[in-house]
Formats: C-alpha cells, sequence, structure tokens
C-alpha cells in the first residue's frame, strides 16, 4: 500500500466496509454469463465502498481506520489464497502477523469454495505503542477453495495497521535465485519504464541474478533517452542481447537458455516488455515456487492496463476436443474489482486449476526447463499454451496464482486473428493439436479449421483465408521447417496480404469512396445475428451461396455501408458486396469487396487441405511427436540464434 496510489486500482488493495455479506448464491459458468458485471442493484455490492471516509493510506504506508469504521483488506492483492497453498503445498496452517496500534479489533474472516463467509478470529487492539500480534490459521478447509482476510474495525479512536504478512515456518528460508527475462520488439519506451520498476524494489534485487532483454526491432532499447538511467539503477544485473526477431518464442526461448546456462539462477522470469508489474507479485511467485510440492510453473494474472480494476484473466484451459484456449471453467473474463469486490463474488472463492499461463508473466524453474527443453519454434501465439500442456505432461503442473499479477493491454483492443498474425493462430493451434490431442485425428479440430476458413471467405477477408492456407500447407510440410520458417515467414506472409483488399489498412474513412448502393436493404430491415442452431446452418448456407453469384452494380467503386468492428461479424458481411471496415483498435479500416472467383478458388483448395489434414492426422501427429524433442532443444535454438541455417527453400 503507497499513499500515493492511482485511484483506478485501489479497490484491489484497500477498502471501506458499511455492511457484511457473503458472497452470491450461485456461480456463474465461464461461457454463459461471461460479462460478470452486469448487476447493478446495490445490495450485490453495497458491503464494499473506497476509502473516503473510512480511513486513509498514511504518508509512511500505514493503513488508518478511522473512529468507529471499518477497512477491510479482503482485498485481491492482500487477503490470502489458501485454498491453493492447500493444494500445492504441504503446510497446515498459515501464520498471520500484524503490528497495530490504536483503539479497535483485528476481525479474520475466511470463505468457503461457495463463497460463504466465517469469522475466524478476532483481536482487540489497545495501545499507543505498536505491538505484535501473531495467528496461526490452520488450512484443511480448503480443499475445494477460499481466502482468509482481515477487517481493522476502528473503536473510539483510530486503528493503525504499520505492516502484516501472511508466512509459515519452515526450513526453507533461502529464496530461489532469479533471472527475469524481457522480449521487446520496438517498444524501447516500455521496456525501460518496467526496467526502472524493477529497480525500485530492493527485495526484487536481492533475489535477482540478472535481467536479460532480447531486444529483436528496429527501435532499439539502448537508444532510449532514460535506458542509461535504468543501467546505472540495475549494474551488472542488466544485460542486453540483439538478435534476429523470431518473435516471442525466440525472445523467450533465448532468456530461457540464458538463464539455465547461467547456473545460479532457480527460476526464469519471463515478462512481456508493455506490462506494468505489481512488484510484491514476483516475490510472492518465488516464495509460492520455493514451497512447493514439486517443481511448478507459477502464472501471474492479467489485469487490463486500460481499466486498471479489471481482471482480464483469472485463469486459461484448453477444451480438448476443439483445442481451443479460453476462460477456465468457473471463471469470467473482464471482472472489475471496483464494481464487485473479492467478498462479494463467489466464483472468486473457487480454486481454479488451469492448463497453462500466458507468459505476460510466467515464473519457470530452471529445472523444468533442463526437463522439457524451450519453446516450440512457433514464433508467437499457442507457444505459451504448448509449453504448459508438455510440462503438465512431463509431471510438472501449472498454477495461475492470485495476488501475483500484471497490467497489460487486453485482448479486446486488438484482434490478431484477422491480421498478419493469422498465420500463426492457425498454424499452431494445430501444430499443437498434433502434438497434445488425446483425440485419434484432433476431435473436432480439423472442422474447427474448415469453418473458420469458410468464415473468412463469406466476410470477405481473402488475404486473412490465404494466410490460414499457407499456414495448412506448412503443416502439412511437416515439422522440420519451423526453425527455418522463422526467419521468412512474417515478410512472406506480410506480401501475401497486401494483394487483398482486407490487407490494406488506411488511417482515415474518408480514405475511401462514400458508401453508395443502387437497391436499399429489402424493406428496410437490418440484419439479425442468427440465435439458433437452424438460423446459423441457414445463415451459412444462403451466406456461402450468394458467394458465388456476381456482385451487385457499384460494389467495386463504391462501399456498401461502413461497418464498425465490433459490429464486423461474418452474418453480417455475408449480406454485403462492399464494406469499410475498422480495425480493432480504431486506427485504420480496410475496404472489403467481395471476389466470387477468389472465393472458389480458395474454398476448393481448403477442402482439399483439410481432407488431407484429417486422412493424415495420425502420421502427422507421429512425426510432430517425434521431432519435438528436436525443435526445443537448447542446441537446435542456438542455431537458430546464431543465424545458421542450412539451403531449405520452398
Amino acid at each position: 500500500m503507497r499513499p500515493d496510489q492511482e485511484l483506478d486500482v485501489q479497490a484491489l488493495y484497500l477498502g471501506g466496509v458499511s455492511g457484511f455479506g457473503g458472497g452470491e448464491s450461485e456461480t456463474r459458468q465461464s461461457g454463459k454469463d461471461h460479462e460478470g458485471d452486469d448487476d447493478d442493484s446495490a445490495a450485490s455490492y453495497e458491503a464494499d465502498r473506497g476509502m473516503t471516509g473510512f480511513g486513509r493510506v498514511s504518508a509512511v504506508g500505514h493503513a488508518v481506520a478511522e473512529p468507529a469504521k471499518r477497512l477491510t483488506l479482503g482485498t485481491y492483492f492482500n487477503a490470502f489464497p489458501a485454498s491453493y497453498w492447500r493444494r500445492w503445498t504441504e503446510f497446515e496452517s498459515v501464520r498471520l502477523t500484524l503490528r497495530v496500534r490504536g483503539r479497535g479489533s483485528i476481525v479474520v474472516y475466511r470463505s468457503t469454495s461457495k463463497g460463504h463467509v466465517l469469522r475466524a478470529r478476532s483481536i482487540n487492539v489497545d495501545t499507543d505503542v505498536a505491538e505484535t500480534k501473531v495467528v496461526d490459521l490452520e488450512l484443511k478447509p480448503f480443499i475445494d477453495g477460499g481466502w482468509y482476510w482481515f477487517d481493522l474495525e476502528a473503536g473510539d479512536e483510530e486503528l493503525v495497521l504499520e505492516d502484516a504478512n501472511w508466512g509459515f515456518e519452515t526450513e526453507k528460508t533461502t529464496p530461489g535465485r532469479l533471472t527475469i527475462g524481457i522480449t521487446t520488439f520496438n517498444r524501447p519506451q516500455f521496456c525501460v519504464d518496467q526496467l526502472l520498476n524493477l529497480a525500485t524494489d530492493p527485495a526484487v534485487l536481492e533475489i535477482l541474478d540478472e535481467v536479460i532483454v532480447v531486444d529483436q526491432g528496429t527501435q532499439q532499447v539502448e537508444d532510449n533517452a532514460d535506458f542509461e538511467r535504468a543501467a546505472r539503477a540495475l549494474g551488472a544485473k542488466l544485460r542486453v542481447i540483439k538478435q534476429a526477431n523470431l518473435g516471442g518464442s525466440g525472445g523467450f526461448s533465448r532468456a530461457m537458455n540464458e538463464g539455465v546456462e547461467r547456473g545460479t539462477s532457480d527460476y526464469v522470469l519471463l515478462l512481456d516488455d508493455d506490462v506494468v508489474c505489481e512488484l510484491e507479485g514476483i516475490l510472492r511467485a518465488v516464495a509460492f515456487a520455493d514451497l512447493n510440492k514439486t517443481p511448478t510453473i507459477v502464472g501471474g494474472q492479467m489485469f487490463s492496463l486500460y481499466d486498471r480494476s479489471v481482471m482480464h484473466a483469472y485463469g486459461e484451459t484448453l477444451a480438448p476436443w476443439k483445442w481451443f484456449w479460453g476462460p477456465a471453467p468457473s471463471t469470467v473474463h473482464g471482472h472489475n474489482f471496483a464494481k464487485r469486490s473479492l467478498r462479494s463474488t463467489s466464483w472468486l472463492h473457487r480454486r481454479v486449476d488451469v492448463d497453462f499461463n500466458g507468459w505476460w508473466m510466467c515464473l519457470i524453474p530452471t529445472s523444468v526447463i533442463k526437463e522439457i527443453g524451450l519453446s516450440m519454434p512457433m514464433f508467437i501465439k499457442w507457444d505459451d499454451a504448448e509449453f504448459g500442456v508438455r510440462a503438465r505432461a512431463a509431471g510438472f503442473p501449472t498454477v495461475t496464482m492470485p495476488g501475483v499479477a500484471v497490467w497489460h493491454v487486453p485482448w479486446t483492443e486488438k484482434d490478431d486473428t484477422l491480421d498478419w498474425q493469422a498465420y500463426f493462430h492457425e498454424r499452431n493451434r494445430l501444430v499443437s493439436g498434433l502434438l497434445h490431442s488425446p483425440y485419434e485425428r484432433g476431435g473436432r479440430l480439423v472442422m474447427e479449421s474448415f469453418e473458420n476458413h469458410a468464415k473468412r471467405m463469406v466476410s470477405m477477408q481473402y488475404g486473412t483465408g490465404e494466410t490460414i492456407l499457407l499456414a495448412l500447407e506448412d503443416v502439412l510440410a511437416g515439422p522440420e521447417r519451423m526453425h527455418r520458417d522463422m526467419t521468412y515467414r512474417v515478410k512472406e506472409i506480410r506480401e501475401i496480404r497486401a494483394r487483398y483488399g482486407d490487407g490494406v489498412a488506411k488511417p482515415g474513412l474518408d480514405e475511401f469512396p462514400a458508401p453508395r448502393r443502387k437497391k436499399p436493404p429489402r424493406k428496410g430491415r437490418a440484419v439479425v445475428s442468427p440465435t439458433t442452431t437452424v438460423g446459423k446452418v441457414k445463415t451459412a448456407a444462403v451466406g456461402l451461396l450468394r458467394q458465388v453469384r456476381p456482385v451487385r452494380e457499384l460494389a467495386h467503386e463504391h462501399p456498401e455501408t461502413i461497418i464498425p468492428h465490433v459490429d464486423q461479424r461474418w452474418w453480417r458481411l455475408a449480406q454485403l458486396d462492399s464494406a469499410v471496415v475498422s480495425s480493432a483498435d480504431g486506427m485504420t479500416a480496410a475496404w472489403y469487396r467481395r471476389q466470387p472467383a477468389e472465393f472458389r478458388s480458395q474454398m476448393l483448395r481448403s477442402a482439399k487441405l483439410h481432407a488431407r489434414l484429417r486422412q493424415e492426422w495420425p502420421a502427422l501427429a507421429e512425426r510432430y511427436r517425434e521431432a519435438m524433442p528436436e525443435l526445443t532443444s537448447p542446441e537446435t535454438w542456438k542455431q537458430t540464434f546464431e543465424g545458421l541455417e542450412d539451403t531449405y527453400r520452398d
């Protein structure tokens, strides 16, 4: 807690309490009431308020409850996630140590996996001089979920909390050593700001062996005006490595390999270059990993960098039949802690088990890296998911740990499934499925891929469609080319996309002709979303059939309409012959125009490629699985880092 803590994140640390209550009576499941924050009734979050009128954080960082008021530390960063320590460590109790003064009570609460709140202990405080209070609390009731936290309840005078910690009695008193790996590409200011932030915490510096910045961009981190200040602050603990752009896979693999080769680090912490890190989370991740039953990957959760009380990713799993990532069961993407507190949101009290953690913040034991290798050479997309699944198969779990988090640009502000990155989404999803799918022919994955391409076709996204077909061809060619393709494919994909309208972005709507169409929509009806399975099938069939019809008059010279990104759904675009569509970040727009000949050509190739993929799946899966140890080995990666290559080119 800091006296200068920004108001938009205050709810994550400390808050006032005006009432008491537990969580909701029912837990929403991910994929159903997905937003989770649409209940505006006062009763749903009346227990929690801002600190105004309840207390403050003093200039030296003490929490002060005003007379006859209550402050709660039942918050994201200050509550104790008891169920995770119960599940993954050998401890049977946790020790709460407090240093307090003033008049009032410390009231300790615990919750159940259902979100029910139970009073656990009350400690009286009546002293003008700070005293230390110690409470041991059992962990046995937390097998499925639950947290501990405490409130400050002031009497007729202020109650001041000077310090507090959750701890354990253990012989493991020396914390593990750490290498931090940051991969950066043309974000020098973001990266330097992160280095400066890391240098501010003496406790982090004490366990830090080295910060390795793998700079793969053309705008060098070392050329930034603030870099020298960061270099002075970190001293010999900072090392910058410049290498060709090998994507996140290549950058993070370099950091992993350097951390292992150094020989002194117990962990490598991967951090994106554009995150803001709560440094206490680094210490918590290391402590949790140190005290785990087995070597464990410890992941941080992700808040939105733009709406900073919103939890964007609480935990991630893979649906094995579809082989697609998404929010873990019983979780919600986009939960706003400023609106719905930890105490009043029941799904937050379940322990959430995950399949992997994003590499925006991910602590990996060096022993795990030595055992399973580095990243697959995927460039970007799916490398973190594949690594987590591979680690689990080798006996190393991943735990996404509450209270460990960064702020990061949310996925809602970009749509990289439609730009050049669509190639990597497609190829790497298929490759990871070939490596790890439990189903003989990948479950529904091949059909999902075919449907995805068909949606791009009826949406006039021919550039995206062509990159998807290229990804299919590369997958069918086999695993041997993956390291080589890291060097060439991005440039080739960009060249392909530039041949199509959806791949040519312009900075404003005035860059395009004004919308015109000869005939208005029938009876002025707007296109509505199909809500039933029958409706979706009918809409898809009609949309596919009309793709081979002649293009309407004027559609080549004028867009028929302008479609905001939020409205660019396949069933809407399928009714048009021409449209200007904006990008997810609101920076650019592109002119989509229907091309019947291109549609026929791509759909025919797609059908053939997907049929071949399904037929060859068992043999192809065996090839990829046999090649995986070599593809992920430090020796193979070193050749890629050094730019060594054979003469293979297609």
